[in-house]
């Protein structure tokens, strides 16, 4: 397994499948004993920085607007991943901040 190919494969999904909200093709990233926890139904444009990879661990940077009850909300934040031999999912952990409005990523996000 290639844990910079599974990192690339998960923002990849997320970024993809968080605006259509398909669940499924986002829950296909995790080991079925994975721990896991996201908020994948609101609508969201999304955008996910090249993951940082140590071993079987990376990092992905994401900058996403949801609209709730109409509103923009922006979350930028940063998922720390571990991967099984497979590829999947094993572990992720999620630490962001939330601004209420629409604001725009920074350069180094792109």
């Amino acid at each position: 397994m290639n844990t910079r190919e599974a990192a690339r494969r998960w923002a990849h999904t997320w970024a993809t499948a968080w605006p259509l909200k398909d669940v499924e093709a986002i829950a296909a990233l995790q080991e079925d004993d994975g721990d896991h926890f996201a908020e994948e139904t609101a609508p969201a444009e999304a955008w996910f920085g090249e993951p940082r990879v140590d071993g079987l661990s990376a990092t992905a940077e994401y900058w996403t607007v949801m609209y709730i009850s109409g509103e923009p909300m922006t979350i930028s934040g940063c998922t720390v991943l571990r991967f099984d031999d497979a590829g999947l999912v094993t572990e992720a952990r999620d630490y962001s901040h939330v601004r209420e409005g629409r604001h725009e990523r920074p350069t180094f996000v792109r």
